[in-house]
């Protein structure tokens, strides 16, 4: 059983992070940021052109290929008072993501409604070129809304919707109006699946020359899919994590996908991402859970917050990736649709992964508590030298290369 995290307090994680130092805007070029290389207990400074030469041979690099939608859609009263609603979620008819997106007519999603004092009663509309979307409350829920869209013409789907209507939900830390770059710029440039309402920033430094470049060295690469939510930005506020309730998000692997990993069990497998390492590390467990219980449906497949801290004899992995498999087998879905609310935190045993490219993260935040579960207390040498070395903070900063 893995050493257990609920007892970690949040204040041992923090750091000075003068705003200066978070950037605001991207690079000119995307893979001209900065790259601290750690590796044992070493640190050293390159720019991210360099990381195929840095990374281990024989490595498996794994991408997230979310694409982040355009989810901020901002109403006006006819009194001329706006009300901003953030979609995080569907609800219905579908709350599988890629599904909700492709839905037609209408559909109804828990949201955030900013200035929601000002929306008294009645619907309210948006205009588009040839059509337009009208929301309207259903409930109120602990925080947020569940509002029903409706749209014509009918036959445009949401994610057409948001498209005409939205706005990109850039990080709130950012603090500033969106640009026209950000809408090629907060995306990967392999983003495919839309449904993130933020962006798996560490992806944001690859070029079709760096892609190029890994390939020409035998550096494999694979994608799944983790739908990034709102709550990737949700601050630790209690003072233990055992009051801490980590939010759940949708994730999509393929059957091949699980099948090169099996394969490659052995050599490094290295996620781009926070998002792509909890999403491998959830694999493990699916395929423990299914272990424990065989009769799970699909729609069932969740990966609880303590469920690896609370396991006694978790299996090997090659075995929990096998279960995976032989339950894709005999439901015969090429895709498996999952969620999870795993915490990788100091106490964790790595399952899969053996490294990790990510961007420098908050003060106190869960994503510092993955850092740290990876490379222990090495990470605050890591962020003072990013520190004093002038590197670039959070989502469209620079970026980091650790290996344990």
């Amino acid at each position: 059983m893995t050493a257990n995290p609920k007892n970690l307090a949040i204040k041992d994680f923090v750091y000075e992070l003068p705003d200066e130092r978070i950037a605001k805007y991207p690079l000119p070029e995307r893979d001209q940021s900065k790259l601290l290389y750690y590796k044992s207990h070493n640190i050293a400074d390159h720019t991210f052109t360099d990381l195929p030469d840095l990374l281990p041979a024989g490595s498996l690099l794994v991408f997230n290929n979310t694409k982040v939608v355009q989810a901020r859609l901002i109403f006006h009263k006819p009194t001329g008072g706006a009300v901003e609603i953030f979609c995080l979620e569907p609800v219905k008819p579908h709350r599988e993501v890629q599904l909700a997106m492709q839905q037609t007519r209408s559909c109804t999603w828990k949201c955030l409604v900013g200035n929601n004092k000002r929306w008294k009663e009645g619907v309210l509309k948006i205009f588009f070129e040839g059509g337009v979307v009208t929301a309207e409350r259903e409930a109120q829920q602990e925080g947020h809304f569940l509002i029903r869209f409706t749209w014509t013409p009918a036959e445009l789907t949401f994610a057409e919707v948001l498209e005409h209507c939205g706005r990109l939900p850039l990080p709130p830390y950012l603090n500033r109006e969106l640009t026209l770059e950000d809408r090629t710029r907060y995306q990967t440039i392999y983003a495919r699946n839309e449904g993130a309402v933020a962006a798996p920033t560490a992806g944001l430094h690859f070029t079709d020359q760096v892609m190029a470049s890994l390939q020409a060295k035998g550096i494999e690469s694979t994608y799944l899919t983790l739908h990034v939510g709102a709550g990737t930005f949700k601050p630790v506020k209690a003072d233990t994590m055992e009051d801490h309730e980590m939010h759940a998000e949708q994730l999509m692997v393929s059957k091949q996908v699980v099948e090169q990993l099996l394969q490659h069990l052995g050599k490094p497998i290295i996620p781009v991402g926070t998002t792509s390492m909890r999403s491998l590390e959830s694999l493990y467990w699916l395929g423990t859970l299914l272990q424990q219980q065989p009769g799970l449906k699909p729609e069932e497949l969740h990966v609880t917050q303590w469920l690896p801290y609370d396991t006694n004899t978790p299996p090997a992995t090659p075995e929990a990736l096998q279960t995976l498999l032989e339950y894709m087998e005999r439901y015969q879905v090429e895709h498996l649709h999952a969620s999870t609310q795993i915490i990788i935190a100091p106490g964790y045993t790595f399952r899969i992964c053996n490294g990790l490219v990510t961007n420098f993260h908050q003060p106190e935040s869960t994503l510092l508590l993955l850092v740290s579960a990876l490379i222990g207390g090495d990470w605050k040498q890591v962020y003072q030298h990013a520190l004093d070395n002038d590197y670039r903070f959070l989502s469209y900063g620079d970026s980091s290369l650790l290996l344990p």
